[in-house]
């Protein structure tokens, strides 16, 4: 199958995106377990600290043959729904704010998510789709009708599904729902069992066919184990592989690797092909990565003759048995047991 694209990651292997020092170890984190394309993601921070760090980045992802660009899932939220990230630094989505932060990431911000009941008239949505930027909805207190009009507005995202937002209910039907009823619209699922029960799962592929987009959400303690670690600037505790905010033991993002999602989808009754395409395919249309109308040789998440040389050979478990990155095969010894 095509290598993983996983457009929502913040770390992995002992490191976040955010940290100064080498952040090698958190794509060749995912890489050993299939992840070949992905968005290297950032929470909130005050907007000089985002800056510094999109800069940093830019220059680094020049030459990381698995960092496509960024996602950038803070400071435009609601800080009822804030989450893992420090409500201190949450901001207004202004277009001096945007502006800012899309010129540091040097043309390689992909997606931004934002809560749209902070985006009167959606002039943010509006501004970054201007942009080429993909527009998440999440981290949300909006209601069915707000959502709707956000995606009418150009929104094509939902960032984690049935995280930090309301959830169905049958009087007040929610994001979830404007984003089942938007054909435009993928949904990004973390299916580890934590984040969203099985049922759910089921629920979102059922209702959204070619539509869900599995991601990570992983942050630092991915491949690394328990321990204290941070997120932004919020101090984690990850017991049983599960991440949680010291202070306030709210979900801090996942432990998850791609390959793992997969094998959790299939295992919620996600039928095999449907799981590969939300691992690959999906997710890459839904940040422009996959786009047919550019030159081969440009296209992760496809096995379409002149498409990159991405490559996963899982075995009879779905487990990595061979990797393949730009048709250089990724050494056996890297392989996860």
């Amino acid at each position: 199958m095509p290598g993983f694209v996983d457009i929502h990651c913040h770390g992995g292997g002992g490191v976040s995106f955010e940290d100064d020092g080498d952040i090698r170890l958190a794509p060749e984190t995912h890489l050993a377990h299939g992840t070949t394309s992905q968005l290297a993601s950032l929470v909130a921070n005050p907007l000089e600290t985002m800056e510094a760090t999109l800069r940093r980045l830019a220059s680094s992802a020049a030459g990381s043959a698995t960092v496509k660009g960024f996602h950038l899932e803070g400071p435009f939220l609601a800080a009822s729904r804030c989450g893992a990230h420090n409500p201190a630094f949450l901001v207004p989505p202004t277009a001096a704010a945007i502006d800012r932060l899309v010129e540091a990431g040097g043309g390689l911000v992909r997606q931004v998510t934002l809560a749209p009941e902070l985006d009167h008239g959606f002039t943010a949505i509006k501004r970054l789709v201007d942009y080429g930027v993909t527009v998440a909805i999440g981290h949300t207190d909006c209601d069915y009708d707000t959502a709707r009009a956000a995606f009418d507005a150009g929104a094509s995202v939902l960032t984690h599904t049935f995280n930090a937002m309301s959830g169905l209910h049958h009087r007040s039907p929610g994001p979830v729902a404007a984003a089942f009823d938007s054909p435009h619209v993928t949904l990004e699922l973390i299916a580890d069992g934590i984040h969203v029960q099985d049922p759910l799962v089921r629920l979102a592929f059922q209702a959204t066919p070619g539509r869900v987009a599995l991601i990570t959400d992983a942050m630092a303690a991915a491949g690394a184990g328990d321990g204290r670690y941070r997120l932004g600037s919020l101090p984690v505790n990850v017991r049983d592989g599960v991440a949680r905010v010291t202070e306030s033991g709210a979900i801090a993002g996942s432990t998850l690797t791609m390959d793992a999602a997969v094998r959790r989808a299939v295992a919620a009754g996600i039928s095999l092909p449907d799981a590969i395409s939300a691992a690959t395919s999906v997710p890459a249309q839904a940040v422009g990565l996959l786009d047919e109308t550019r030159p081969a040789g440009s296209n992760p998440g496809s096995l379409a003759v002149g498409s990159p040389a991405d490559l996963v050979l899982l075995d009879e478990d779905l487990r990595p048995l061979r990797i393949w990155l730009a048709g250089e095969e990724y050494p056996r010894a890297g392989l996860p047991n």
